[in-house]
Formats: C-alpha cells, structure tokens, sequence
C-alpha cells in the first residue's frame, strides 16, 4: 500500500516529514449469542392403536398437536421419526401437519406372528435442544386370513374293531390372524359313524359307531375350521378314513413337549433336538415316521426332521435378532396311518455377530469459532441389534481434538466442544468416533465427521513494522509514492480483508489529508 503525495511542498528551506503509522485496533466487533449444552429430555410416551393393511399415507396420529408444539417449531427443531436399524421404515412425518403417517404396508402377521401384543415403538427426535419421545404403535389385528389346514386331504386308517369312543387326532387348522379372528371352532358334515371333539387346540375324530369293514371299506368326511371375524372366513379339509381289519395303535410320544437351545447362525445339519414316538405294533404297523405340522413360510426353510429317526437339524440361517424362539408341532404316523403329535420349543441363544452401527442425525457445517465449551455441534445415534452385554455399547473419540461424546438418551450422543477454537489455528476437523460393544469377543466400528471451524473478526490488523519513515525533497509531483505499508489480518475473506486511512493530523496548520493520501 503507498502513500501519495496530493500537493506541492513549499518551503525556504528543505524539510523532512516524518509519516508515522501506528497499529489502531479498529474492527468491527461482532456478537455470537453462546449456545450452551441443554441436557436432553425423554419426555413421556405416545401411544396409538391403528389397524393393520392401511393404506400409505394414511394418518395415525398427530403427534405436533400432542406434544403440544405449534408447527413453525416443529420444523425448525428438525423433528422427524428415528428408525435407524429397522429393517423398514413404515412410518414418517407429514411435516406441513404434523401427523405422523404410513410410509410402507404394515402386515401385523409378518412383524408379529401370532403374539397376542403387536406393539412396534419408534423415537420422534426433535433438536436443538436434544428430546426424545418414545413412541408405542399398537398394530390392530384385522380379519384378512381365512383358516388353512396344511393339506388339502388327510389319511387316515382305523381298525374295524375299534370300539366306541375312541379317539382320533386330527391336525388343527391354522389361521395367520388372533383373537376373535382366530378360528374359532369347527364343523363336521353329518354322518353315521364319527362325532367331532375340540379341546383347545387339540382336534378329535370320536368314534361313536361302529365300523363295519365288510359294509363300507372307507369313510369320507368333511371338516369346516371357521373363525371369529367379521365377516367370518373359513377353510376345509377332506379326511379319508379307510377302514382295516387289523389290530392298531396310534404311535406314543416320549414327551408331549420338547425344549432345547440353538445358537444363532448355527452351521447346516447342526442336530438341534431328536424325538421319538414308539408304536407297540409289529412289523410295518409299527414303523414309525416324522414330519411337521403346521410350520410357517420363514420356519420351514430353517429347520428338516428326518422321516426316519425324528432328527431335527439347521438348514438355514438362523437369527437371534430375527426370531429368538420357534415352536414347532410334530407329527409322528405309524404304518397304518395313526398319527400323534407333540411341541417342539426352540430357545435361540444370541451371540456377539452384529458390530454398532453409528448413525450421524445432526451436525453443524460451520460452528463458529467462538462458541463457548459445551456447546453441542452435533448428534449421533448408536445400535447394536444384539442383546445383553451383546448390544451394550461404549463409544468415544479416538484422536486429540476439542471434541467429546456426552452420552445423552437412551443411544444418542452429543458431540461438544471442549475448549476454544481457534479458525485461525485450526480450520477443519477430521473427527473419528469408535463404538464398542461389550460382547465376546467384543466388535467394533467407526464414523468419521468433518467438521469446519467458521471465522469470527476476532484479530485486528497488524501491521508489519512498528512505525514507518519516509523522507521527500519540497517541489514534488502530486501522485508521487512516498513509500508502501503492510497490514496483515489472519482473519477469513472479508474479516481479514485491511482497509488502510489516514488518522487526522495537521502539518504547519493544514491537515495531513490535504498533503498526503493512502491507497
């Protein structure tokens, strides 16, 4: 920068001007409101009770209304529905209302089976400051399935000198729905031999006729399962009794009930449990073979019982955090068509084979540099889908930076300052976070954030030397430089940006402006 002269110089004698600049801290001063940390808030539950099969779209609940938030702060605190993890994202917000809304199908068979309670619960996330509603969705169960028996026709073959009274199982039907909507009770078509009894679950043929092979060498009968919705739906099945001339006995289980444990992820043809039914018949009467009841679509691809010995092994992939227990009924038939049947309850044991999963749900692009200690810049979320020590989680920030994890609710995380920044040391950060779990051996994973540090006018300019001399002869030409001045600023863009002016000052009566100019 140069300073110019504007006029002659006009004296008797020759003369020296001493121009002197000097630092002046003159910048504009700029005030940041400090954001402290607030601690987060878990704030009561939401509940909503909905039917399945809506369509998408369709609204449960308004959840700005029930929190009592006006929209305009609904949408600047970011509030959106936190299902990191989950296999679907079936719910969103609607953030021009505040409802929360169906974003996918919601089948309660499919997410729940047959659990008498289908409760899916997802978290409403709202910033600055962190709160967290828990929200609990009961799906209702609607009448969408009709009973089902597994086969279209069911064998069976019973001794003509059976007597009166006798008992005959027969495999219930199965209907995907609960409740009312579960069968709920069975019809036999009319005719002269059999009478139907229903305990529970457990369906009998009684024969309360005689059988007469030499009359009538086969029975066909027709058995309605009929549930308790409304509108009813039902199902059938034919059951085709051919009659024998021989002695018979249904095969006996060891046990009416099988427990055991299987850990997931369990190799192929890992032996889970063995059963056994023995048939006091001899020769091909008494052979015994095993197969399953009722199983569903996703059970029947894990699990084989063998025919033969009532083996039952792994043929899929099986996962604690799918399905932690199976209960699979199982039939044991003898050579003459008797059958018997027996649970089988599989417990699924969790092992340490999900690594956290660190999710970042907030971060500021640009965090000025004078934010106080504290203050948060940023959010994560942490899961981990096993259980126990499992999915317990700790997290942290590896490396030396102005930065820490604050745990906050439930598996959120605050990234606060620590100290100071300074744009001006430091401009971006590379942060690296690692989650552990507590499992054996324990997993681990990581994130890494950038963060950029935002200026503040925070440096006035300095110039390079202290004071400055020039000297001039009298008769110079106006325009003529006299000599440069440097002034830095470390300062970003136009805070750092030096603007150069002549402080007021007189020479021989006159002011220094009049004599001199700066660029």
């Amino acid at each position: 920068f140069c300073v110019h002269f504007l006029s002659d110089l006009h004296h008797h004698h020759p003369r020296y001007i001493n121009v002197v600049f000097r630092r002046f801290n003159h910048f504009t001063v700029v005030f940041f409101a400090a954001i402290f940390m607030i601690l987060p808030l878990v704030q009561g539950d939401l509940s909503y009770s909905f039917p399945e099969e809506m369509k998408r779209g369709s609204v449960i609940g308004n959840v700005a209304k029930d929190l009592g938030v006006d929209l305009n702060t609904f949408s600047s605190r970011k509030a959106r529905v936190d299902f990191e993890g989950a296999p679907k994202h079936y719910f969103d917000i609607r953030m021009s209302t505040g409802d929360l809304i169906t974003s996918d199908r919601i089948d309660r068979e499919s997410i729940c089976e047959k659990q008498p309670s289908c409760i899916m619960k997802i978290d409403l996330v709202l910033e600055n400051p962190l709160e967290l509603h828990r929200i609990s969705l009961r799906v209702q169960d609607v009448n969408d399935n009709s009973p089902k028996f597994r086969q279209n026709l069911i064998e069976m073959e019973i001794r003509e000198s059976a007597d009166k009274g006798n008992r005959f199982s027969i495999e219930e039907a199965h209907d995907a729905d609960i409740g009312q909507n579960d069968v709920q009770r069975y019809i036999l078509q009319n005719n002269d031999n059999f009478a139907l009894a229903v305990d529970s679950n457990k369906v009998e043929l009684v024969l309360e006729k005689n059988l007469d092979r030499e009359k009538q060498r086969d029975v066909s009968l027709l058995l309605r399962a009929i549930d308790g919705g409304s509108p009813q739906k039902s199902g059938t099945v034919v059951i085709h009794v051919t009659v024998l001339d021989a002695n018979d006995n249904a095969p006996v289980f060891t046990q009416a009930v099988y427990k055991t444990t299987v850990s997931e992820n369990s190799p192929p043809e890992k032996l889970v449990i063995t059963v056994s039914a023995s048939d006091a018949d001899e020769g091909v009467n008494g052979d015994v073979t095993y197969q399953f009841g009722h199983v569903s679509d996703h059970d029947i691809r894990l699990f084989f019982i063998d025919p033969k010995t009532g083996q039952i092994k792994v043929t899929g992939e099986i996962d604690f955090e799918d399905k932690s227990s199976f209960e699979i009924r199982v039939q044991a038939k003898d050579g003459l068509g008797l059958t018997s049947y027996a649970k089988v309850v599989i417990d699924v044991k969790d092992v340490n084979d999900n690594a956290p999963a660190i999710y970042v749900k907030s971060l500021s692009n640009s965090t000025p540099e004078n934010v106080s200690p504290g203050t948060e810049v940023g959010i994560i979320n942490v899961q981990d889908r096993d259980s126990e020590n499992n999915g317990l989680v700790r997290c942290s920030i590896q490396q030396n930076v102005p930065f820490n994890l604050v745990p906050s609710i439930k598996n959120y995380y605050s990234v606060v300052t620590t100290r100071q920044l300074d744009r001006e040391l430091v401009s971006d950060y590379t942060i690296k976070i690692i989650a552990t779990d507590e499992g054996s051996p324990p997993l681990s994973s990581f994130k890494t954030i950038q963060l950029s540090v935002a200026d503040i006018n925070d440096n006035p300019p300095m110039f390079e030397e202290q004071s400055y001399s020039a000297y001039v002869s009298e008769n110079n030409k106006p325009g003529s430089t006299l000599c440069s001045v440097t002034a830095r600023d470390p300062d970003w863009r136009q805070n750092g940006t030096v603007i150069y002016s002549l402080l007021p000052g007189e020479v021989n009566g006159a002011s220094v402006s009049s004599y001199l100019s700066v660029n």
